[in-house]
């Protein structure tokens, strides 16, 4: 059996190419993939060649772990019937290929225990559901339990947490952006240029720019015991003053993967209408096009969000 899938041979090659795939066990399901979402974080780390030491990393790869489709074989321990809609974060099922995060491909193999069943309707905004608990999972890493006042970027992570803010019942938050391509599309909270905010009392801030030498722009906008989470992805090293930090008395927080918990709570969330996935989504590209899809992903910053369709346009 085989597979189409997105194939990173080296840094910098992108193609899709067909591969072998393992056969189900009783534990495991097969999907028919519909969509996949493109990480302009990890992803870009894989395709330049700059991802740090990560478990299971060399090339050959298949990237992508923000997938949505169908069951089309349930094994009978899977606890998963066909037809089912589902999200997956990826599947390591491409024989010799590595599979890192290996989503990103026309059908996986993979345990039903490591699928989520999602509701009808959500089409390829199911694949937000990944970035949705990622966001929600950093906000959760506050100590107190309190939301963030600033969130630092206006990318599709910082958007979702941003909306969260506002649907876990937080005042709204100010959300930073330097780039003029991407200060549009907010809901219910404010962006502004770092220069325009004359704040310099914030208690709680959301770092989700992924600049590696932010904190020195941040810590002088903290209050005394103020708190900031790290929740990009850094492959070079974070760094920052002492002085200013020992006398602010600065918390600092790392954000890391999603748990089950948090992707449950943002499907409910979703389901219940009380989370939007709408207009983050911003580019679709059919599979085929997979190394223009990529380029426009990673250079373009109009491109909030990049979906690679399996199927057939919507």
């Amino acid at each position: 059996m085989k597979s189409l899938a997105v194939v990173f041979d080296e840094p910098g090659s992108v193609a899709v190419r067909a591969l072998p795939i393992d056969e189900p066990g009783d534990a495991d399901v097969r999907i028919a993939v519909k969509y996949t979402g493109i990480s302009t974080g990890t992803e870009r780390l894989l395709y330049t060649g700059t991802m740090p030491p990560f478990p299971g990393l060399g090339y050959p790869l298949v990237p992508g772990y923000e997938s949505v489709g169908t069951i089309t074989h349930a094994g009978p321990l899977s606890n998963r019937a066909v037809g089912d809609e589902v999200f997956v974060a990826g599947a390591r099922c491409f024989g010799e290929t590595r599979g890192l995060f290996g989503g990103a491909a026309e059908t996986l193999v993979v345990a039903g225990e490591r699928t989520h069943v999602i509701p009808d309707g959500l089409g390829d905004r199911g694949a937000l559901l990944s970035l949705s608990a990622t966001a929600l999972h950093a906000l959760r890493k506050h100590l107190d339990g309190a939301l963030p006042e600033l969130i630092v970027g206006h990318g599709s992570l910082a958007r979702l947490a941003a909306r969260l803010v506002v649907t876990l019942g937080g005042p709204a938050p100010t959300v930073w952006e330097i780039n003029p391509a991407r200060v549009s599309g907010a809901v219910g909270y404010a962006v502004v240029h770092p220069d325009h905010d004359p704040r310099r009392d914030y208690q709680r801030i959301l770092e989700l720019s992924g600049a590696n030498d932010i904190l020195d722009t941040l810590i002088p906008r903290l209050a005394r015991g103020g708190e900031i989470v790290l929740g990009g992805f850094y492959h070079e090293p974070v760094k920052f003053a002492f002085p200013l930090a020992f006398m602010r008395a600065m918390q600092l927080k790392i954000a890391a993967e999603f748990t089950p918990h948090d992707l449950a709570d943002v499907t409910a969330m979703v389901t219940n209408g009380e989370l939007s996935l709408d207009d983050i989504i911003t580019h679709r590209v059919p599979a085929a096009d997979a190394a223009q899809a990529y380029a426009t992903a990673f250079n373009d910053a109009t491109c909030v969000k990049m979906i690679l369709n399996w199927s057939h346009p919507e």
